[in-house]
Formats: structure tokens, sequence, C-alpha cells
């Protein structure tokens, strides 16, 4: 099964407008028809997505990236809504349904919790027309636990 699993990572700047930092609609429109032709191929794929953070500085009306952890935790709990609402829109009109997997470092160190997550990982990609999508929980990630980007989470999750 894992011989045709394609990992996709999309950071914050594909998936958000750089000007306002609001979700880029017509680049997730293109990216989210990419990965469903994938799908439709018969591979199998789980999409690695940044842009919570990102995304909820518009959302909470702030004119920058904050730098306290309060205020960027904040923003990732409302961006992350914002991004799995604006996925699960348009993978529905390719009859694809999504599934969301936050992480922190610990889920991967802690024996239980990666086997716990391997399985998670395993029935869903058993599903052709389910689509894991990973983000770092940024909204309880504390600094000694943070992967610290995305890049290092598609290297663990791969």
């Amino acid at each position: 099964m894992l011989s045709d699993l394609t990992i996709i990572k999309a950071g914050t700047g594909v998936l958000t407008k750089t000007s306002d930092g609001t979700i880029d609609r017509a680049a997730l429109t293109y990216l989210v028809a990419a990965i469903s032709a994938l799908i439709n191929a018969g591979r199998r794929c789980v999409f690695v997505s940044s842009g919570a953070v990102g995304s909820g500085v518009s959302a909470l009306g702030l004119n920058e990236y904050p730098n306290d952890i309060e205020t960027r935790q904040a923003c990732a709990a409302v961006g992350q809504a914002r991004l799995m609402s604006t996925y699960n829109s348009l993978f529905s009109n390719f009859d694809i349904s999504i599934a969301q997997i936050l992480l922190t470092a610990e889920d991967i160190k802690t024996t239980e919790r990666a086997t716990n997550l391997m399985n998670t990982f395993g029935r869903l990609l058993r599903e052709p027309r389910i689509l894991p999508i990973i983000n770092e929980n940024d909204s309880v990630a504390v600094e000694e636990l943070r992967f610290g980007d995305n890049d290092k989470l598609s290297a663990e999750v791969a």
C-alpha cells in the first residue's frame, strides 16, 4: 500500500495571500484539483498543510504576524478551522472527504501515541476517497514540543 503513497506539502506562502494573510482560494482550488487528480488516478495521498497561523492573522484583524505565543496559538485555532472548512468545500466537489490530523512532536516521539497515529493513518489510507490532512497543532504546541516547521513534520510523516 505504501508504494503508491504520495505526500504533498504546501506552505503558508502558497495557501495564503501575502498581502493580507487571507486564504488564497484560487491557489487552493488549483492545488485541490491536482491532489484530486492523483487520488482519482489511484494514488494514496497525505497532505501536509501549513497556513493556520497565517490565515488566523487576518481573521483576528491583526496587521502583522504576532510575536507572542498566545496570539499565535489563537491565530492557529481560528485559522485551522478556516482552512479545513475551505478544504472540505473544495474537495467535496471531487467527492473526496478529508480527515484532519493535528500533531505535536510528542505524537511522534511517544511510542503509544506514534502507534495510535500509525493505526489511524493505516485505516484512513485504506479508504480511497479520504485524504488525511496534517498540520502541526499550533494552538497547543509549546516551543519545546514544536516540530519547528511543517518541512520537518513532512519528513517525520514520510
